[in-house]
C-alpha cells in the first residue's frame, strides 16, 4: 500500500528515524520542520497521513491539529500525534483537538504501522467520495465539506456491548451526557439489534464471556446495513495483538482498560465526526446524481436520463420478445397559458401536470420531461390496449379538475393529448417506436386535442 506521509517534527534525527522506518514499509514521506509549513502542505493536499509532533517552537502540534480539523480543506486528513507525552491530560488535548490516534515514544513498529495503514484505507474511501461530492459545488450546491467539517460528533446513537456490569454502568453514564446509549450484554442479541438500531457506533468488548469480541467487529463490519458503522474495541493491555488484527480488517479505533472517560468521550467523538464527514459526502454525491438527471421544473427525469435508459429497456423487450410502449403527453394550447397567465403560471401548471403524471407510473416505467410541455412514458410489458387504457387514464385526471395557480387565487382547466406507439418487431432502435408516437400525438392535437391517438400496431 502506498501512500504520502508527511513526518511533523522540529529535531531532524527523529524525522530520520521515522521516514526510515516509513520508507522500509514503502511510503512516500514528506517532511515538514515546523507548523506552518506543515499546514501548507496539507492545504496542497500534498500528503495522505500526517504524522505529528507535539513539541515544536511557535506552533506546537496541538494547535497544528486543531487548525487542520477546522479547515474544511483539510479536516478529513487523519493525524496521528507523536510525542514524549505521556499523561492522559496530554493524550486528552490531542483527542479533543481533532486527532485521530496518539503514539507515545518510543514507538511501537507494529502499533505505528498499523494505525498508518488503517488511516491510509480510510482516507482513500474518503477521498472518493469527497472528490465525488464536490461537483455539488460546481453546479451551485452548498459546500458538503464545509457542512461535514461542521458537525460536532454529539447527539449519537451508541451501542455498546459489554457483558462486565460495572464497565457497562461507568461506560454507560459517561457517554449518556453527549449520546443516546444502549447496552446490550448479549453479542447475540447485539448482532441482531444492531442493524435495526440505527446506530452510528458501536464500542465492543473483546473480551465477552464466551465469546470473542473480535468475530463480532468483524461481523458488524461485514454486513450491508452495519458496513458503514464507526467500531471502536474496548480491550486490556496484554492484548495489543488482537487489537492489530482488529485495526487490520476494518475496525476504527480501541480503548484500553482502565478506560479514561475523558478519553473515551474524546474518541468517541472523534469517531462520529468522522463517521457523519462520510454520510454527508455521500448525500451530496447522491444530491449531485439526482440533479444531474433531473428536470428542475417538475422533478421528472430529464432528457439526459430517458437518452440513458430506454435503450437498455427496449433492448431487453426485443431480447425477450416483450411488449414495449411509449405515451408522447402534450399539454393543449400551453402557450395560451403562459401568453394569459404569465410564465410563472405556466411553471405552476407545468409541476401539478408533472404531479398527477407520476401518480399513474410504476417503478419500473420511465417518466421524463422531452421538452418543453412534452413528457414522455415509456411503460415495459405494455400492449397497445394496456397502453391506450394508461393513456386514457391519464388524459381522465389531467381533465377531472382545474390546475390551481398564483396561490390558490386562480384555478386554470387544462386537457391533455397523447399520442401511443408500441414497440415494432421492424424497430431497429427506440427512436422508431418514439417517432410513431410523435406521429399519433400529432393526430390527437388535429383530430381535436384532449383525446388519445395511437399509432397502427
Amino acid at each position: 500500500m502506498s501512500a504520502r506521509v508527511l513526518i511533523v517534527d522540529d529535531l531532524y534525527p527523529n524525522v530520520r528515524l521515522l521516514e526510515t522506518k516509513l520508507s522500509l514499509e514503502y511510503f512516500d514521506v514528506v517532511v515538514a520542520m515546523n507548523g506552518p509549513d506543515a499546514l501548507a502542505i496539507c492545504e496542497r493536499g500534498a500528503c495522505d497521513v500526517v504524522l505529528l509532533d507535539v513539541m515544536m517552537p511557535g506552533m506546537d502540534g496541538f494547535e497544528v491539529c486543531r487548525r487542520l480539523k477546522s479547515n474544511p480543506d483539510t479536516a478529513h486528513l487523519p493525524v496521528v500525534i507523536v510525542t514524549a507525552l505521556d499523561q492522559p491530560a496530554d493524550r486528552l488535548r490531542g483527542l479533543e483537538a481533532g486527532a485521530d490516534d496518539f503514539l507515545t515514544k518510543p514507538i511501537d513498529d507494529t502499533a505505528l504501522m498499523t494505525r498508518v495503514r488503517s488511516l491510509v484505507r480510510l482516507k482513500a474511501v474518503t477521498d472518493e467520495l469527497r472528490n465525488r461530492a464536490l461537483a455539488t459545488r460546481e453546479i451551485g450546491g452548498a459546500d458538503p465539506l464545509a457542512l461535514a467539517a461542521a458537525d460536532t460528533g454529539e447527539n449519537a446513537k451508541i451501542l455498546l456491548v459489554e457483558d462486565r456490569p460495572g464497565a457497562a454502568d461507568r461506560i454507560g453514564t459517561a457517554l449518556a451526557q453527549h449520546h443516546q446509549v444502549t447496552v446490550e450484554s448479549d453479542p447475540h442479541r447485539a448482532l441482531v439489534l444492531a442493524p435495526e438500531g440505527g446506530f452510528e457506533l458501536a464500542l465492543v468488548s473483546l473480551d465477552l464471556e464466551g465469546f470473542d469480541g473480535l468475530r463480532l467487529c468483524s461481523q458488524l463490519r461485514s454486513l450491508d446495513r452495519t458496513r458503514t458503522m464507526s467500531l471502536i474495541m474496548i480491550g486490556e493491555m496484554d492484548e495489543k495483538s488482537r487489537i492489530t488484527r482488529g485495526l487490520d480488517f476494518g475496525v476504527n479505533d480501541y480503548l484500553l482498560r482502565p478506560v479514561d472517560r475523558n478519553e473515551l468521550i474524546a474518541r468517541v467523538r472523534t469517531q462520529v465526526r468522522r463517521r457523519r464527514f462520510s454520510e454527508t459526502l455521500r448525500s451530496a454525491l447522491q444530491a449531485s446524481m439526482e440533479l444531474a438527471i433531473t428536470d428542475d421544473l417538475t422533478g421528472l427525469h430529464n432528457r439526459r436520463y430517458l437518452d440513458r435508459h430506454i435503450g437498455p429497456v427496449f433492448g431487453d423487450a426485443m431480447l425477450h420478445q416483450k411488449g414495449l410502449a411509449c405515451l408522447l403527453l402534450d399539454i393543449d394550447r400551453f402557450k395560451l397559458i403562459n401568453d394569459t397567465w404569465g410564465h410563472e403560471a405556466g411553471d405552476e401548471v407545468l409541476r401539478a401536470f408533472a404531479e398527477r403524471i407520476r401518480q399513474q407510473v410504476r417503478p419500473m416505467d420511465i417518466l421524463a420531461r422531452y421538452g418543453g410541455e412534452e413528457v414522455v412514458m415509456v411503460v415495459p410489458g405494455a400492449e397497445l390496449p394496456e397502453a391506450r387504457a394508461i393513456a386514457e387514464r391519464i388524459r381522465e385526471r389531467v381533465e377531472a379538475a382545474p390546475f390551481t395557480v398564483q396561490r390558490g387565487t386562480r384555478d386554470i382547466p387544462v386537457t391533455v393529448s397523447i399520442g401511443v406507439a408500441v414497440r415494432r418487431p421492424t424497430d431497429a432502435t427506440p427512436a422508431d417506436m418514439l417517432k410513431r408516437a410523435d406521429a399519433a400525438l400529432y393526430q390527437a392535437k388535429s383530430a381535436g386535442r384532449n383525446r388519445v391517438e395511437a399509432a397502427a400496431a
